[in-house]
């Protein structure tokens, strides 16, 4: 750890050929910024981070993963050879498998769904198995989330038994993102998903009126009355664009601090700007993590403020403090960063307090990573004898904590005793605020696909960065969807269904 030093260089990729280039990362006017120079295309300068002194905290907190054991790939040419490889230095913490490019809603924007696609991919359940297990296979740490993605998941009639399929694989988390009008209008069908071992919606939500939020605001009230009664928790997910929702960020906290029983988390996506764009027309659009995050701050009248938020990585001292307790080799989330930041509110009285407010973060990870170097070396595994060495309420102000449950308890519950029947409260009293920002061709940077942990699955047995399969879909997502999908026709004659059938809602552009 320490804070990095600006500028320096890194490499990134022609935003129109795809060529590798040598790319300086740089302080302007209060900003990071990335540039490069095509020889063919000319120079692209693009806002990288929206606060330098943000970055600068972030970088702090940055750590090596140990990669992969049994890499799947032994080609090394990153991005361009993903699979994973053996340059990869971050094990697979979230497994995205795509079940369907079918979708409900016609969106404006997207290019993705199947009719514009000219093919219909859905994996069968067999390859679906296959590619859990392969990312359950990783040494020396095996996936043990997954994320049902899409299209719309919920289009899929063999969902339940999929759900099911990845449990019995011995998947502890599933996640099912979706844009919840299933769930709105088939009463019974989020007890079904609880029920087959869907832990967490992940719900699409861009705002908090028709304006903003087209596509499924009607239906939020009745996606949260169903999941509250199947005791289904909900992520909201927001794709945040400049101009256009950012200034709704504190009241989607809002709303989730209101509905705090039955959501988890808001965590806030700042757009992608994929295909070609002038740089005007980026600059109108681009938000980056630290100006969610002042946002937040000015419209939360600073209930929840910048320094409240840490970057993933900052967690891996625990990761490795659990590790030295049990020898075993646990998760580690040793993505970049500046991929994302986060942090985590109590409500009391009507009010948000962050987990900061009354907990020394950085105290904490500190002496857990003292202590994690203490225990490799020392026989004292025994919880009695690391009561007297791990005093974790020293880190705790408990005139400033909320009153109705012991932080140092569940910390020590989860720590030391690997006891995580505490956490459950944690998780219900709290509201998880994030912000994760995939990457463009205009501000692409390899480092971060590198140490990327967010991946996708593909039929073909490969496991692949995000940013890659998304950024570069002519190589990836595209490509692999197009080999396994079949045609529309095809499709619907073997089905004998129609795809324009699946449309419930057709969400056009808005006029400006």
């Amino acid at each position: 750890m320490g804070e990095i030093k600006l500028p320096y260089k890194t490499l990134s990729l022609c935003p129109e050929c795809l060529k590798k280039l040598t790319a300086e990362v740089y302080e302007e006017n209060g900003k990071v910024m990335i540039k490069k120079i095509c020889p063919e295309h000319g120079e692209f300068v693009e806002v990288y981070w929206g606060d330098v002194e943000l970055f600068k905290k972030a970088s702090r907190f940055s750590y090596e993963g140990r990669g992969l054991e049994n890499p799947l790939i032994d080609e090394v040419d990153c991005p361009f050879t993903c699979g994973l490889c053996k340059i990869h230095k971050s094990h697979t913490a979230l497994l995205n498998i795509v079940l369907t490019n079918r979708c409900d809603l016609a969106c404006w924007y997207c290019f993705f769904y199947a009719k514009r696609a000219g093919y219909v991919y859905e994996p069968s359940i067999e390859q679906i198995k296959e590619m859990v297990r392969i990312a359950r296979n990783e040494k020396p740490i095996g996936c043990n989330a997954v994320q049902l993605t899409g299209g719309e998941p919920t289009l899929r009639d063999d969902l339940i038994n999929i759900i099911k399929s990845i449990r019995e694989e011995g998947i502890e988390h599933v996640q099912l993102n979706t844009n919840g009008i299933r769930l709105a209008l088939e009463e019974g069908f989020a007890t079904e998903v609880r029920e087959a071992g869907v832990n967490t919606v992940y719900l699409s939500f861009d705002g908090v009126d028709e304006t903003t939020n087209p596509k499924n605001i009607r239906e939020v009230p009745k996606i949260l009355e169903n999941c509250r009664r199947a005791e289904l928790g909900i992520v909201l997910v927001p794709t945040v664009i400049k101009g256009v929702n950012d200034h709704q960020l504190g009241d989607m906290i809002k709303f989730g601090a209101e509905n705090i029983d039955v959501i988890r988390g808001v965590n806030i996506q700042p757009v992608s700007l994929v295909g070609s764009m002038p740089r005007k027309e980026r600059e109108k659009f681009r938000i980056t993590i630290p100006d969610v995050i002042m946002r937040i701050e000015e419209q939360t009248d600073g209930e929840i403020s910048r320094d409240d938020f840490y970057p993933v990585p900052s967690v891996v001292p625990i990761s490795y403090f659990v590790e030295s307790l049990t020898g075993q080799p646990q998760y580690e989330l040793t993505t970049h960063f500046a991929c994302g930041m986060a942090t985590y509110a109590f409500k009391e009285n009507n009010k948000l307090i962050p987990i900061t407010r009354f907990l020394d973060v950085e105290g904490l990870f500190e002496f857990l990573m003292e202590k994690s170097e203490e225990l490799k070396h020392s026989r004292i595994k025994t919880i009695r004898a690391l009561k007297g060495i791990i005093d974790l309420r020293r880190f705790v102000d408990f005139d400033k904590a909320p009153k109705e449950f012991d932080i140092s308890k569940i910390l020590f519950d989860v720590l030391v005793r690997h006891d995580y029947t505490t956490l459950g409260e944690f998780h219900i009293r709290s509201l998880f605020i994030g912000m994760m920002h995939f990457q463009d061709l205009y501000n692409y940077d390899i480092s971060r696909v590198k140490r990327c942990t967010i991946h996708y699955a593909t039929p073909d047995g490969r496991i692949i960065p995000f940013c890659a399969f998304n950024v570069i879909p002519e190589m990836y997502r595209d490509k692999v969807q197009a080999e396994y999908g079949i045609p529309l026709d095809e499709w619907e004659r073997k089905t004998g269904k129609k795809l324009k059938d699946d449309i419930y809602r057709v969400v056009r552009r808005p006029r400006t």
